[in-house]
């Protein structure tokens, strides 16, 4: 592989990024048409049920007589199925493209080689890899769910300088400032659905949406064992899909879900279960110390984010403790500092 496949690679990864909040539970994907060292065709999946990545770069070049000596470089492998849109490696053959490189193989069972197999059948030549770490954290999303057969879980919370996350008695306090705000908002675009306990839900009550930044709302997750919750908080206001896990028994009422757990099994995993045979692919968890805590210890978590924030407290609910060494990236958001972790 050459400098130039790796920068159309980067290109492509770029491209599959714009997709993000709005092509899901389908993977982020982009696509690049190069003929003699020049772009003449990109596009990416812009929305789930639309056309994908390699239909939007192919329909973008000007000079359809170009692809029969053009390379394309796709994020992840073409699919070979038909779903909501017609197979892409057939369309790749049938343009009699000669060349296409794949950063990631597609893990669904669907796919799984068979559009790398279907292509070289063909006569295509077919390279695979390139930037393939890249990749893989692009559709971290994705490949989890595939593979881990459940959400991909990203816990965060906010703390003080001194360690706390709430008040005494739970009370609401506003730790972070102005720019954390509008980081929440805008991660809750970017994850599928976001869950909190019940406690935080009674204390708090949230709307859990990202009203403050641009993006699909999530999907709200609640946890109410024995449905304790008043209904008149924001949560059962009706303005966003909302889901119920609880151990009794309610009907669904419109846009809010309410599904029973059993009482003898461990609740998140049923919880985590439950959401991919939904398919959602991605949990933010913004709940409280108890619900924060139980997936650190049980390990059921993929991404940490705490926002630190330099006030101080004194006193109030503890945040958990993490033990975590292996700090993965940190910024500023003005005076707040955010520390993100990955599961080792």
């Amino acid at each position: 592989m050459t400098d130039f496949d790796t920068l159309m690679m980067r290109r492509a990864l770029d491209l599959a990024r714009l997709g993000t909040g709005h092509a899901r539970p389908n993977p982020l994907v982009g696509c690049v048409v190069t003929h003699e060292g020049r772009i003449i065709g990109e596009g990416w999946h812009r929305q789930h049920g639309g056309p994908h990545a390699e239909v939007n770069a192919l329909a973008a070049v000007a000079d359809p007589r170009l692809l029969a000596a053009s390379r394309v470089y796709v994020t992840l492998e073409p699919c070979a199925h038909f779903g909501k849109t017609p197979p892409c490696a057939e369309l790749l053959i049938a343009k009699a493209v000669p060349e296409v490189v794949v950063c990631n193989l597609d893990p669904n069972p669907l796919v799984a080689g068979r559009g790398i197999e279907k292509m070289r059948e063909a006569g295509i030549r077919v390279e695979t890899g390139l930037l393939e770490a890249e990749g893989r954290w692009l559709n971290r999303r994705f490949f989890t769910c595939q593979e881990k057969l459940r959400p991909y879980i990203v816990l965060k919370w906010a703390e003080t300088a001194d360690g706390y996350l709430a008040g005494p008695y739970f009370q609401p306090v506003q730790i972070s400032g102005p720019l954390a705000h509008l980081a929440t908002h805008q991660w809750r675009t970017e994850e599928q659905a976001i869950l909190v306990g019940t406690r935080t839900a009674l204390h708090d009550n949230p709307r859990l949406s990202a009203r403050d930044w641009p993006g699909p709302d999530p999907i709200r997750i609640v946890i109410d064992k024995n449905l304790s919750l008043p209904p008149t908080h924001h949560l059962f206001d009706g303005k966003q899909p909302t889901l119920v896990y609880t151990y009794r028994s309610r009907p669904t009422q419109g846009n809010l879900g309410y599904i029973t757990l059993s009482e003898a099994d461990d609740l998140f995993p049923q919880l985590f279960s439950n959401l991919h045979q939904r398919n959602v692919q991605s949990v933010l968890v913004e709940g409280g110390p108890t619900v924060l805590s139980s997936l650190l210890r049980d390990g059921l978590w993929d991404e940490l984010r705490i926002i630190r924030s330099p006030r101080t407290l004194g006193g109030g609910i503890l945040a958990p403790k993490h033990g975590l060494s292996g700090l993965h990236e940190q910024f500023s958001l003005g005076e707040d500092h955010v520390f993100v972790y990955l599961k080792p």
